[in-house]
């Protein structure tokens, strides 16, 4: 689908994607090619690169740091980043908490702990899921119980993205036994460095170490590290997870994908195949739509807004868009897929470049994707919210 940009727009553009293709750190590109994961050193050089720039908090307000940029500019930044091939950033720190931080936080909060954030000196993990508190986020029941000016917090969060590289966790905590379960909870901001933290790899079913669980034994967390009123985390939440599920949608690195498998497929005799050709098909014209749901999204944000409840809708089509695409990516590639995992191959493998541009993480990527329709709130839940918030079903 085409859609129409201003002269000032396309030369925005030009400007952003020459930044890509000279001045962005191209072993990252090439890693991130190859499939193979990338470190906490390849973030922060991505991170910085872009923060030279002053390019790194694109949906942060001018007042906080951020770019200023219109929705038009914000939407080609992240077509360019992903058409080039670079890493998307850290969301925890940048998409999560940061908006949290400069809309509920003191002036002391800020200027503590915003700087970190956009020059990426400060890595941060979200801790909201606990051991039978995942989509049910609100029955979580890790605790801060006051001390003193302190809480002391015990409890275990689970699923807990790239935990072994961050310095500081940002944690939704049971502060009171409430009738209601979503009052109760305090959103705390907790240095990682302290005693009684332990972190635990998870490896997932791509072979990939991302995921954790974080055990907090007897942490002794100062107040002042507490977002806003205690009992409000609920409310701090809702406004992240807003910000959370409309950074799904990766749009470009969609129409990325779906270049190369029609590649893939040409090279194979696909293309021929009256079957393959509807599937194909059926995914562009998908991802048109989702296109379409980002820029209203990015319209309502433009005009002063915070995404809202409609972001669930978001959520839901992206992360089944994605699952669909690795799909057809599988039977795209067919004998150029990799039976080994990128993070575990000898470096003659990776970046292998006989193969099909696409085809070395493929199986990794497949398998990775299929955890979105389940994180950041299960696609279950998102369609119980849309029907109780936005139909009042």
């Amino acid at each position: 689908m085409d859609f129409s940009f201003s002269e000032a727009d396309e030369e925005f553009r030009m400007k952003v994607r020459d930044f890509f293709e000279s001045e962005y750190p191209r072993e990252i590109v090439e890693k991130m090619a190859s499939g193979a994961s990338p470190s906490k050193a390849d973030y922060q050089k991505s991170e910085r690169a872009m923060a030279a720039r002053g390019w790194l908090a694109v949906n942060w307000p001018k007042p906080a740091g951020g770019t200023g940029w219109t929705a038009n500019e914000k939407y080609i930044f992240d077509e360019e980043l992903e058409r080039a091939g670079a890493l998307n950033v850290v969301p925890m720190g940048l998409l999560y908490v940061g908006p949290v931080i400069y809309t509920f936080g003191t002036d002391e909060q800020k200027k503590r702990w915003l700087p970190g954030i956009l020059d990426s000196t400060i890595f941060w993990a979200q801790g909201y899921s606990e051991p039978g508190s995942g989509s049910d986020l609100a029955s979580l029941q890790a605790s801060a119980v006051r001390d003193g000016g302190d809480y002391i917090v015990n409890g275990t969060k689970i699923w807990t993205s790239l935990a072994q590289h961050a310095d500081w966790i940002f944690c939704l905590l049971r502060t009171s036994q409430e009738e209601k379960k979503q009052e109760g909870i305090t959103f705390l901001l907790i240095d990682m460095t302290t005693p009684g933290i332990t972190v635990q790899p998870i490896i997932t079913i791509d072979g990939k170490h991302s995921l954790n669980s974080v055990t907090f034994e007897n942490v002794r967390v100062p107040q002042a590290n507490r977002i806003g009123e205690e009992g409000k985390g609920w409310t701090y939440a809702n406004y992240l997870l807003g910000h959370e599920r409309t950074s799904y949608a990766h749009v470009a690195g969609k129409r990325k994908q779906l270049r190369n498998i029609r590649e893939a497929a040409r090279e194979r005799g696909l293309l021929e195949d009256a079957a393959f050709i509807r599937k194909l098909g059926e995914l562009e014209t998908r991802l048109d739509t989702l296109e379409i749901t980002v820029l209203r999204t990015l319209s309502s944000v433009a005009e002063g807004g915070a995404p809202g409840n409609e972001s669930s809708i978001l959520k839901i089509i992206a992360t089944e868009l994605a699952q669909d695409i690795t799909e057809l990516g599988m039977e795209a590639y067919g004998p150029y897929m990799q039976p080994a995992f990128p993070d575990s191959v000898a470096p003659a493998w990776t970046g292998n470049t006989a193969l099909p541009a696409g085809a070395a993480p493929a199986v990794a990527v497949y398998l990775g994707t299929r955890a979105q329709s389940i994180y950041g709130g299960s696609n279950e839940i998102q369609k119980n919210i849309i029907a109780k918030r936005i139909l009042g079903l």
